[in-house]
């Protein structure tokens, strides 16, 4: 009997073929930004603008992947879930973009981007056409295509780099910055076209049989995730559009040029702590359909376990080599003027962590169909993600806006783990979470105390550090990866 775990990492390996080297291709993309413009008011542009796509995403897709995952277990007749989730989302996409049509300037003017209402035409493109497509990338999960699913994504990706190497390289005149923002949009565009082509059998054979009643049971499921979903990415990407909107007010010394450029900053170290991120992305496109396959095993929770060990000291061991060589890292972002904001980068990373382990853990009310603590857990942190922004973001910036992410992410991680083992027991090895987690920050620490200046001397220590890290976590664990059964 082949152990599920290493099917998993193997699933995981093919899923992050497609999202982890595709977004570190995409790291590409953050010096070219931060070279072509020198200016971090227009990267900062840019970032607000692709953080409302995360905001859209999560609700144009109304929950229909998960949704989808979770009837195909109860059903027979899959493709009848499939038709029903992917004609959901089809209609309300439609409706947005007319809506969008006709409402664009509107929505411009509150933007604080009046003189630019086709970049709110455009970004509706790009979320309509990304969210129509991800229920077909959501079957091929399904279906196990990992090789087919990361064609795709890994296609779409390459696309959106090569346009935006050649707009930005040899098309873009510096001295006009919105046509550069205008190039990055066009080129996201285009890629995103990418994959419903390259899915036209999902849409070449769509049938238009609705089955209302398991519509409405889907959507009843669904709703609760769109709502934690949509907080959720709240505590993830508000800070970078209330920045703008805290630090400039009409009436403040701050102007939109420098309110713009805060973000810019900030969006630009962001990058830096979002490799935890990217990680995450691979593990949860293979992690929540695994999970759900195992729900009739007898061991799951033993297994569940396991997997969570595994994550902690991997998600654990990215902090360390991120923060501890961040020297190195920094030079993604070439543009000193954009240097400004690296001191927040350990703070994110650790923010990721507990954002990690909060996805890990909820599993739970997923697979007990209780999705609703999903969304009360993610209502109170945009609550306390709002509320710390804007009490804090005025007189201290974006490090307000880092400690806010921390702070959130941990409180629902903490306040997932406490519900879940009142709603659906999982037994987690605290003493390794623990152990992984305090040995990590303990080694940060210690990096930073001794405070070394020889550049070559501090690379040596500090990864000798994160070596001790690696060399406890096997001793530890090499049990475990040598299982085959359990």
């Amino acid at each position: 009997m082949s152990n599920p775990i290493k099917r998993l990492l193997g699933q995981t390996a093919v899923y992050g073929l497609s999202s982890i080297v595709g977004r570190l291709l995409n790291y590409l993309l953050v010096p070219l930004y931060t070279h072509v413009f020198a200016d971090p008011s227009d990267y900062g542009v840019v970032s607000e603008l692709y953080a409302w796509v995360a905001f859209l995403v999560v609700f144009l897709t109304f929950g229909m992947e998960t949704a989808f995952f979770r009837f195909l277990q109860d059903r027979d007749d899959k493709n009848t879930v499939f038709l029903n989730g992917f004609l959901t989302v089809i209609g309300i996409n439609a409706i947005f973009f007319l809506m969008l049509l006709f409402f664009n300037q509107n929505i411009a003017d509150l933007l604080l981007f009046s003189e630019h209402n086709e970049y709110i035409i455009l970004l509706g493109a790009i979320v309509c056409i990304d969210a129509i497509s991800a229920l077909p990338l959501a079957k091929l999960r399904a279906e196990e295509k990992a090789l087919r699913f990361a064609t795709i994504q890994f296609a779409s990706i390459l696309v959106n780099i090569f346009l935006n190497l050649y707009f930005l390289l040899v098309l873009f005149d510096d001295s006009r910055p919105e046509e550069g923002i205008m190039f990055i949009l066009v080129a996201n565009l285009i890629a995103s076209l990418v994959k419903p082509l390259m899915l036209y059998k999902s849409f070449v054979n769509l049938k238009f049989h609705f089955d209302f009643s398991l519509a409405k049971q889907m959507a009843n499921y669904a709703i609760p995730l769109v709502i934690a979903g949509f907080a959720g990415i709240v505590n993830e990407t508000i800070d970078r559009i209330l920045l703008k909107q805290m630090l400039y007010d009409g009436h403040s010394l701050t102007s939109l040029h420098d309110a713009e450029a805060q973000v810019g900053i900030y969006s630009a170290c962001y990058k830096l702590a979002m490799l935890v991120t990217i990680l995450l992305q691979a593990y949860r496109y293979a992690a929540e359909p695994f999970f759900f396959n195992q729900m009739k095993n007898a061991d799951k929770n033993k297994m569940y376990t396991r997997v969570m060990n595994f994550f902690i000291a991997t998600v654990c061991l990215v902090f360390l080599v991120v923060s501890l060589n961040l020297d190195i890292f920094k030079l993604f972002i070439r543009n000193q003027n954009y240097y400004a904001g690296l001191h927040v980068v350990p703070i994110l990373l650790m923010a990721n962590v507990f954002l990690g382990i909060y996805y890990n853990q909820s599993i739970w009310y997923k697979l007990s169909g209780q999705t609703k603590f999903g969304a009360f857990i993610a209502i109170g942190g945009a609550i306390i993600t709002i509320l710390i922004n804007v009490i804090f973001i005025p007189t201290y910036g974006f490090v307000a806006s880092a400690w806010a992410t921390l702070i959130v992410y941990l409180l629902q991680m903490i306040a997932s783990y406490i519900l879940g083992q009142k709603y659906y027991p999982i037994k987690y090895n605290l003493r390794k979470f623990g152990l992984y987690l305090g040995l990590a920050l303990v080694l940060f620490f210690i990096a930073n105390v001794l405070n070394i200046e020889n550049t070559i001397l501090k690379f040596f220590i500090n990864n000798s550090l994160i070596a001790i890290y690696i060399g406890i976590v096997y001793t530890l664990e090499k049990g475990n990866f040598k299982a085959n059964t359990f």
